[in-house]
C-alpha cells in the first residue's frame, strides 16, 4: 500500500517528528509540545513522551451564564509553574452549542502519509449540529480554522447532533449523528473529506439502525461497530424511566459490513444491556475482541467473533444500591470507559454511584478488579480526598502509556442539571489518577486539580479529554 511505502521514508518520517508548537500562558515553558504525530503501531504509541498539553471543552449550555462554549487547553506538565491550570481559552463564534465529543482529522490510521497529519480538532456541538475546524498548529493556543454551520449539515444530509469523531485511513473524518434534522432517530453517519468539506452521508443504508451514539471501525475485520443511546428529542428532556420502558432508549450494538456500508448483524442486549455507550475495539488491529458499557444496565459486555458470526457477552456486572431518597436501587450508570493501548487494562466510571474502576482484562472473558477510587456519587461513599466534588466521575481519558488517567465529572447539561444540580453552580473538576501497570491499582494525584468553577466568565461544565499527539481513544491502527 502506498502508506506502507511511505513509512520507508527517513525524509517523511523526520517532518513527521518535528516538534511544530510552544506553550504559551501565565508563563512560557522551555519544553515543546507538538501536534502533528502519528505511530507506527500501538506498541511505538506507547514508548511515546508524556502528555504536556490537554484539550477539553468547557460548556455553558444549561447554565444561568449566557456566554459561548470554549475549547480550554491545560498545562498536564508535572514540571510546568502553571502545571493543572487553564493557560488558553479558545471561545466559540455562537452560543448555545453544547461541546460534547470531538476528535482528530488524522491519526495513526493515517500514519507514513505526509498529506494527512495530525493538526485540527473537529470540535461538534451536540446541540447546534455546528462543527467547528481547530487548527493546533501551535498547540498551546489553538485557533478557530473553518465553521461548518448546523443549518448545513442538516440541509445537506438531513442529520443532526453529532456525537463521535473519527478520521479515516485516506484522510477523510467520520461522524456519528445521533439523529435527523428534526432530532428524531435513528441518526446516520456523516462524512467530511479531508477539506473539510461535506462529502455526504456515510452508510448506504440503515435498515436495522434504531439508535445510534458511538462506533469504532477494525477494517482488518470489515467491520464496524455502533451503539445506541436514543433521538436527541428524548435525551434533550432528561431522563425518565417512562421513556425507557416506552422503548425510547437503545439496547443493540450494529456490526456493519465496512466495505458495504451496511448492517451485517444486529445484537439485542436485552434488559441486561440497556443503553449500549463508548465501545472500545481492542487496539491490536488483528483482534476481533471489544467491549462496551452498557448504561442503566450498568454492565460491562465482550464482543468477538465466533463460527463466522458476532457475539457478545456479559463480563462485569456493577449491582445498584438502595440509597435515602431515591425510589429505586441506584444503579452505577456507567457512562464511559477506556481501554489501554497494549489492550491489558480497562477502566470504566460509574457516574451516579461515584467511583472509578480498573480491571486487568488480559483475559477479556474474565476481567479481573484491581483498582477503584470513590470521586463523588450519590450513594454517600467517602470519596478518596479531602476536596468537596461535585457530582460523578464520567469522562475518562488514557495516556498513550497507560499510566495516567484523567477524569471530568459533566455527562449532559440537563442530564447534570437533574442528578447532578450543583455542576451548574459550582463548576466541573479535572482530575489525573495515576495507575499502576504492572500489577493494578489507582492513587489519586493530590497535585493536579483543574477547578472550571473558578473560571473568569463562571463556573463551566467539562468533558472529553485529548492530547495533541493521541489518546487511548483517538488512534485507530488499520
Amino acid at each position: 500500500m502506498r502508506r506502507r511505502e511511505f513509512l520507508q521514508s527517513a525524509a517523511i518520517a523526520g517532518v513527521l517528528q518535528q516538534p511544530v508548537g510552544r506553550y504559551l500562558g501565565a508563563q512560557e515553558h522551555s519544553q515543546h509540545a507538538s501536534c502533528g504525530l502519528t505511530y507506527a503501531s500501538p506498541a511505538e504509541a506507547m514508548a511515546a513522551e508524556p502528555e504536556k498539553l490537554a484539550y477539553c471543552p468547557a460548556i455553558y449550555a444549561g447554565t444561568q451564564i449566557n456566554r459561548p462554549d470554549y475549547l480550554a487547553t491545560i498545562d498536564v506538565d508535572p514540571q510546568s509553574a502553571t502545571y493543572g491550570k487553564v493557560i488558553h481559552r479558545l471561545p466559540m463564534p455562537h452560543i448555545g452549542d453544547e461541546l460534547h465529543h470531538f476528535g482528530w482529522n488524522a491519526c495513526s490510521s493515517c500514519h507514513g502519509d505526509a498529506q494527512h497529519q495530525r493538526r485540527y480538532l473537529i470540535l461538534p456541538g451536540l446541540v447546534s449540529s455546528n462543527l467547528y475546524v481547530i487548527d493546533c498548529i501551535q498547540p498551546a493556543a489553538p485557533t478557530l480554522q473553518q465553521t461548518i454551520s448546523g443549518e448545513e449539515v442538516k440541509r445537506k444530509t438531513h442529520l443532526s447532533a453529532p456525537h463521535t469523531v473519527h478520521c479515516l485511513a485516506d484522510g477523510s473524518i467520520l461522524i456519528s449523528m445521533l439523529g435527523d434534522a428534526q432530532g428524531n432517530a435513528p441518526g446516520g453517519f456523516l462524512l467530511l473529506n479531508d477539506r473539510f468539506e461535506i462529502a455526504g452521508r456515510w452508510e448506504q443504508d440503515l435498515t436495522g439502525m434504531n439508535f445510534n451514539y458511538d462506533f469504532w471501525y477494525q477494517p482488518r475485520h470489515n467491520v464496524m461497530i455502533s451503539s445506541e443511546w436514543a433521538a436527541p428529542n428524548t435525551v434533550r428532556a432528561g431522563f425518565s424511566l417512562d421513556d425507557v420502558q416506552a422503548g425510547k432508549y437503545g439496547h443493540h450494538l450494529h456490526f456493519w459490513n465496512w466495505n458495504d456500508r451496511k448492517i451485517a448483524q444486529s445484537i439485542d442486549l436485552g434488559e441486561k444491556g440497556m443503553i449500549p455507550l463508548e465501545v472500545r475495539f481492542h487496539h491490536d488491529p488483528a483482534s476481533d475482541q471489544g467491549f462496551v458499557g452498557a448504561a442503566l444496565s450498568s454492565s460491562v459486555w465482550r464482543w468477538y467473533r465466533a463460527e463466522d458470526a458476532w457475539k457478545a457477552e456479559p463480563v462485569i456486572q456493577v449491582e445498584p444500591v438502595e440509597t435515602a431518597g431515591w425510589p429505586f436501587p441506584v444503579p452505577g450508570l456507567i457512562t464511559d470507559l477506556v481501554l489501554s493501548l497494549d489492550d491489558r487494562w480497562l477502566y470504566f466510571s460509574n457516574w451516579l454511584h461515584g467511583d472509578l474502576r480498573q480491571y486487568d482484562v488480559s483475559d477479556p472473558a474474565n476481567p479481573k478488579l484491581t483498582g477503584q477510587l470513590w470521586l463523588g456519587g450519590v450513594i454517600g461513599r467517602r470519596p478518596h480526598t479531602a476536596r468537596k466534588l461535585a457530582g460523578g466521575p464520567q469522562m475518562l481519558q488514557l495516556s498513550l502509556d497507560g499510566r495516567r488517567l484523567y477524569v471530568t465529572n459533566s455527562l449532559y447539561s440537563s442530564w447534570d442539571n437533574q442528578f447532578y444540580p450543583q455542576i451548574a453552580e459550582q463548576g466541573s473538576y479535572m482530575l489525573k489518577i495515576d495507575c499502576d501497570t504492572t500489577t493494578g491499582g489507582l492513587s489519586l494525584d493530590e497535585r493536579f486539580y483543574v477547578d472550571f468553577g473558578s473560571e473568569p466568565n463562571g463556573p463551566a461544565r467539562a468533558h472529553e479529554i485529548r492530547f495533541p499527539n493521541g489518546d487511548s481513544t483517538s488512534d485507530i491502527w488499520v
